[in-house]
């Protein structure tokens, strides 16, 4: 077993690759599931209490959210690399160099971007072309969320500061904390007190905000070696900042650059009326639950390759991935078969309206059977990202997930304007990722390490 800091910190970089990386991603997993239901509490609280125009809102409004907070979870990600690697080459004065600037730095991000998200929102959802019945529920909703995109930046940066030293649970903890905490609030505001789109997004934000009180009461208190010193966060390190922004920005912008894509997308489910959104919206929300094992094995994988290129054991970064992959096949064939037999009910605990349900059943049953290049693509970008070659995962992501997808829709849908399209859309941007990806992987990635551990012998 992989040596355990006596403060929560997780050496990867020794013990049973397998157990290992179960251990370290199941709090990730876990946490996944609380950030998904609390999101998702949401959509099913409105979609029930108010109503299918409500919850068309609420869906309308979640990829230009997601456009905001894509963008931190990429830049944490990234910038969680470098913090993983000087922990595996046991550097802790430069893993606290680089601790302190990330921080700082995602608050300047986070402020900036919350701001503008809030001043641009009226003019996104036009993008999206978000129909004048929707529209607003929709953009008072989205203003209200965005204020919490601060919040948000500050937790996943923390968040991944602890993931990038190993510790995975805490998080988790977290996480159920703000998950229950939102739920209440939920049915206060919006079933007690009748504040609609407004008082779900309020439930957010308070449970938000409750997570960063929680990650950073943590790092201020904790003797480990992320430990945060307020001082310190006034003296960003150029070194670092450059460093974490050759990491952190390709990973964010990537992000972002995939969630304006939707924003493409949700175009085209828009024409189809508010059935349409509500059903794919839903539909949508059961993606995020199928696909949250292949994303925290993704992120465990970023971690545990990190840190052991860090101590230079490439073998045992290779063996990582390998083992990352049947984990994830074996996940997908019990969970993901039971959904889609199970879609229906899956798709009714959001909505109710049989119009929307067909539609959310539809896009479900076009999904699942592709999710096996989901898996690949997670996997082998977050593994090449662990490598330290955030701009090529971005370049990979970006040709398959925007260009050949937006391609593809434009294709399809002069050939036949059908929804169907759309549904088919998202497997084949992320087969067109992975096979990039896994091709530069393959060329570039391993040989070049497998000569390194040849040198080494």
């Amino acid at each position: 077993m992989a040596k355990k800091g006596k403060r929560g910190s997780r050496d990867l970089t020794q013990g049973n690759i397998a157990q290992e990386l179960i251990l370290f991603s199941l709090p990730i997993f876990a946490g996944q599931i609380f950030q998904n239901l609390y999101n998702s509490v949401d959509a099913i609280v409105v979609g029930r209490a108010i109503g299918t125009t409500a919850l068309a809102a609420v869906s309308s409004s979640a990829d230009i959210s997601m456009l905001l907070t894509g963008f931190f979870v990429g830049f944490s990600t990234g910038g969680g690399v470098l913090v993983s690697r000087y922990f595996g080459a046991k550097e802790p004065k430069n893993l606290e160099k680089a601790l302190h600037t990330l921080v700082s730095f995602g608050v300047i991000i986070g402020l900036t971007m919350a701001v503008l998200g809030i001043i641009l929102s009226p003019a996104l959802l036009r993008l999206v072309k978000c129909p004048d019945d929707v529209f607003p529920e929709a953009l008072a909703y989205l203003r209200v969320y965005l204020v919490g995109v601060l919040f948000t930046s500050i937790y996943n940066v923390g968040s991944r500061i602890l993931q990038a030293v190993g510790d995975s649970k805490r998080p988790f903890y977290y996480l159920v904390i703000a998950s229950v905490t939102n739920i209440v609030m939920d049915v206060l505001f919006v079933l007690v007190l009748k504040l609609g789109v407004i008082g779900a997004a309020l439930a957010t934000i308070i449970s938000q905000s409750l997570s960063v009180v929680l990650v950073y009461t943590r790092m201020l208190r904790t003797d480990d070696v992320y430990h945060l010193r307020p001082k310190k966060l006034l003296q960003m390190d150029g070194h670092m900042l450059r460093e974490i922004a050759m990491l952190g920005f390709p990973a964010a912008i990537q992000a972002s650059l995939i969630s304006i894509s939707n924003l493409f997308v949700q175009r085209y489910v828009n024409s189809f009326g508010s059935s349409a959104m509500a059903g794919i919206g839903a539909a949508k929300k059961i993606d995020r639950f199928v696909g949250m094992i292949a994303q925290s094995l993704g992120l465990a994988t970023t971690t545990f390759v990190s840190q052991n290129v860090g101590a230079k054991k490439y073998d045992r970064a290779f063996h990582g991935i390998r083992t990352a992959l049947v984990i994830c096949g074996v996940y997908l064939l019990t969970v993901g078969t039971a959904v889609f037999v199970l879609a229906e009910f899956f798709v009714n605990i959001f909505i109710s309206e049989e119009a929307a349900v067909a539609f959310g059943v539809d896009m479900v049953h076009w999904m699942l059977p592709f999710y096996f290049f989901q898996v690949l693509n997670s996997i082998f970008a977050n593994a090449v990202r662990g490598f330290g070659k955030s701009m090529v995962v971005m370049v990979c992501s970006v040709a398959g997930m925007i260009g050949c997808r937006q391609l593809f829709l434009i294709i399809a849908m002069k050939l036949n304007y059908s929804v169907t399209n759309v549904y088919i859309a998202f497997p084949f941007g992320w087969a067109c990722a992975a096979l990039l990806v896994m091709v530069y992987y393959f060329v570039k990635i391993r040989p070049k390490y497998s000569a390194e551990l040849k040198k080494d012998d």
